[in-house]
């Protein structure tokens, strides 16, 4: 079995510098080690190859048959590793493949515009997009990077904000104008109410009374969603009053789609949105990091 104790690529290094510059001093001093122990260095490595590496005479230094074979071995070798750190290190160009997830909204409307753009600045990185608005376990998806809105849940995922909007009630002209425009937040009761169909951490709509005290209403109307997008289409076809993060659904409100709501009792909460990732520091891999570099200076979210 072999030892694992042993500095082959160290090794390596010490011996390919005594030879091309034919000194055990001049190789120390390279080195930052002292010529006792480049001596002894080789002469373990000669005890353990079992040949002689070096003629050492008192006026120069002669490689044998078998040292060069193993200087020139040792050249490619090392020459290899310096490659394989580079193309491992952060700051080796970008380039792999990076697996994202996101939420269908802000994958949808955020990042599949960009991904041309960031390909083309980084052509070696390829692009894998999984949205969907369950929160899944990176490690277990292998995913490199996802996109979480709201509060985030204690673990030991890395993030990096990308922005937050404020909350809007709105619902489209359409459904106001055959079901009527609530004024007050205990209107909603005769309205339908867009939820979602699985379970979040914040469930309840919150409202500020004009006393300043804060209330809360559960969606629970006729209709459930998978996912933001959906219920903003929902909201457009006009099945009924959803809360949206301002992003989502400003361009709707400019053109006219759809009508905010109760704005006088909105208490002005936000959305925040991150990217969460496993690893940090000098640890990230490039593409990782390429990618959270240009959301930052992309993204726009007010």
């Amino acid at each position: 079995m072999p030892r694992t104790d042993i500095n082959r690529s160290g090794e390596m290094e010490v011996f390919t510098r005594v030879v091309e510059l034919q000194s055990f001093s001049a190789a120390a001093r390279d080195l930052k080690m002292t010529p006792s122990a480049v001596s002894k260095l080789i002469a373990r490595l000669e005890a353990r190859l079992g040949t002689q590496l070096l003629r050492r005479s008192t006026r120069r230094l002669q490689i044998t048959p078998e040292g060069n074979a193993f200087y020139e071995s040792g050249l490619r070798i090392l020459a290899d590793m310096e490659a394989a750190e580079k193309a491992a290190a952060a700051g080796a160009a970008p380039r792999g493949r990076l697996k994202v997830n996101s939420n269908v909204p802000f994958g949808q409307h955020r990042l599949v515009p960009l991904v041309p753009a960031f390909q083309e600045r980084y052509p070696e990185v390829a692009v894998d997009l999984v949205l969907t608005d369950h929160v899944v376990d990176l490690l277990e998806e292998r995913a490199d990077l996802a996109i979480r809105a709201g509060p985030l849940a204690d673990s030991s995922l890395i993030a990096r904000k990308l922005g937050e909007t404020r909350m809007v009630l709105v619902a489209s002209p359409a459904y106001l104008a055959r079901h009527g425009k609530p004024d007050v937040p205990a209107d909603l009761e005769k309205h339908n109410l867009l939820g979602f169909c699985f379970s979040r951490m914040h469930e309840g709509w919150p409202f500020l009374g004009k006393d300043g005290q804060p209330s809360s209403i559960s969606p629970s109307g006729r209709s459930l969603v998978s996912d933001g997008e959906t219920m903003r289409l929902m909201t457009l076809a006009g099945a009924g009053i959803a809360r949206h993060a301002l992003w989502h659904v400003g361009a709707d409100i400019a053109a006219g789609r759809l009508v905010p709501l109760l704005e006088a009792f909105n208490p002005g909460d936000v959305e925040t949105v991150h990217a969460v990732y496993v690893g940090q520091g000098p640890f990230l891999p490039a593409r990782v990091r390429a990618f959270l570099d240009f959301l930052v200076e992309r993204i726009q979210l007010e």
